[in-house]
């Protein structure tokens, strides 16, 4: 009887061992990749899990704990949907101190933000005109900007690189207005042999210099045929544009972070201000709402699940920690901190089941150094979210191969086109995608990639290499 046992145990470890080493054995495809873009296997994490699956259909190097980049935003907007709800809105408010009296304001007019992370220009549009229209049309005092709802210690640049005027270097801002930046358009016209700039708003603080040249070459990369430098204070800016523009670019455009954010606000508000027809000469100034303030207004934000698509489809960074601050937040309370947001998010992993000791948060966005999670804890989290009420939502936040966001020019003709819906990420040394893939046999797939490495820009072939094998599994 003990010989018959023995014997059954070793016939089930043949079978259960081409499932181990299928498990953690990289595709052929997937290793050729590799080394074409001379990555070791040692710098990368693969994980692939089938909905519904008992185990991993791959997991090399799954348990090491790197720094994931952009996809990590999936931690973020995944605990905001199920935190906050997807009808969340974020509101800002508008006070008045003085009298107001045939539409002269003989006091301050208060603006106080709660981290509404799309403040853009258009929006804040509509919050002045719905001023205007409550009888407001000459402020006499200062602006006054209530940043309180954020400690000071988040208002900062991430200092990630020496890049400050490009706009996922703009810090968070409980009163965040239009991303601090402005768009800059370029337009050729050729009768002329010029290019015209035009920046998107006009702000009075801004000056631009154009001494750009219109030539006759390919398009291509564009940017690095243009030189363009920023002069940038606290009150004034001057961005310079010079170098050549190739005509067959047609019309491009750019966004840059410029001025300080109390000057920014000014400006902008100053600005609109006139179109709307009203008077404004004071200084925008940071300050608190005191109880003699009256309240003219509560603008409301797009909801959350309208939030979370532009986060995660066009990845943008600041927009993501805005949301992560709002989580510790409505989790303990004003201000807003990194250490009330990660303990917001801890607890609710805690409660989920889900125990990622390795985890570093930094943002919430990605643009970080430090943050760690392996791709076996990252798809664990998407396999939980397949299961949750707001998996619709988040799932339709992801970049659609072939379609849009960061994937619209990504798997253009492959079979996974159209059918993977991937979140991606990059730093430099740094790529990594994560999200699901619905296979040739209609099998939904969690997909999770993650290389550190000085050759991590050459990634871009093997993530296709790895989706595309997961898509043809038989």
């Amino acid at each position: 009887m003990r010989a018959r046992w023995i014997f059954l145990g070793i016939c089930l470890g043949w079978l259960a061992a081409p499932l181990s080493v299928q498990s953690a054995a990289l595709p052929g495809p997937i290793v050729k990749a590799l080394a074409h873009a001379g990555i070791p296997e040692s710098a990368a994490a693969f994980y692939v899990h089938e909905i519904g699956a008992a185990r991993p259909v791959l997991a090399a190097g799954a348990g090491r704990a790197l720094n994931p980049a952009s996809t990590i935003k999936l931690l973020t907007t995944y605990a905001g949907l199920e935190l906050l709800g997807p009808a969340y809105t974020w509101r800002t408010e508008a006070y008045a101190t003085g009298t107001l009296e045939q539409g002269a304001l003989a006091g301050d007019l208060i603006l106080k933000g709660y981290g509404d992370p799309k403040l853009t220009l258009e929006n804040f549009w509509l919050l002045l005109r719905d001023l205007r229209a409550r009888g407001v049309r000459d402020v006499r005092g200062d602006l006054v900007l209530d940043r309180s709802h954020f400690a000071p210690e988040t208002i900062e640049a991430t200092g990630l690189d020496d890049k400050p005027m490009r706009p996922y270097n703009t810090a968070p801002d409980a009163l965040l207005l239009n991303f601090k930046s402005v768009r800059v358009q370029f337009v050729p016209v050729p009768a002329a042999r010029s290019v015209r700039v035009i920046p998107e708003p006009a702000l009075p603080q801004v000056r631009i210099v154009n001494q750009i040249a219109l030539d006759r070459a390919r398009c291509g990369y564009w940017e690095a045929r243009l030189v363009h430098d920023l002069q940038d204070g606290p009150s004034a800016a001057r961005l310079r544009f010079a170098g050549t523009y190739p005509a067959d670019c047609g019309e491009r455009e750019r966004y840059f972070s410029v001025l300080g954010p109390n000057e920014y606000a000014r400006g902008l508000f100053q600005l609109l201000w006139r179109e709307l027809g009203g008077t404004f000469s004071g200084s925008g100034r940071d300050g608190e709402t005191g109880p003699e303030a009256r309240l003219l207004l509560t603008w409301k934000s797009p909801p959350l699940a309208e939030t979370v698509r532009d986060i995660n489809k066009f990845s943008n960074n600041v927009m993501a920690r805005q949301l992560f601050l709002t989580l510790g937040a409505e989790a303990e309370g004003p201000p807003a901190t990194t250490d009330k947001s990660v303990r917001a998010i801890q607890r609710w992993l805690s409660e989920k089941g889900l125990a990622f000791p390795e985890l570093v948060l930094e943002n919430g966005a990605g643009l970080s150094r430090i943050g760690r999670i392996t791709a076996e804890n990252l798809g664990q989290l998407l396999l939980t979210a397949y299961r949750s009420p707001v998996m619709p939502e988040l799932i339709a936040s992801l970049p659609l191969a072939a379609a849009d966001g960061t994937m619209k020019k990504r798997l253009n003709g492959a079979g996974a086109a159209g059918r993977a819906h991937i979140k991606t990420g990059s730093l430099d040394d740094v790529r990594a995608i994560a999200g699901y893939v619905l296979d040739a046999r209609g099998r939904r797939m969690v997909v999770v990639f993650i290389v550190n490495h000085r050759n991590a820009s050459r990634a871009h072939p093997v993530e296709d290499a790895l989706l595309d094998w997961i898509f043809h599994r038989s």
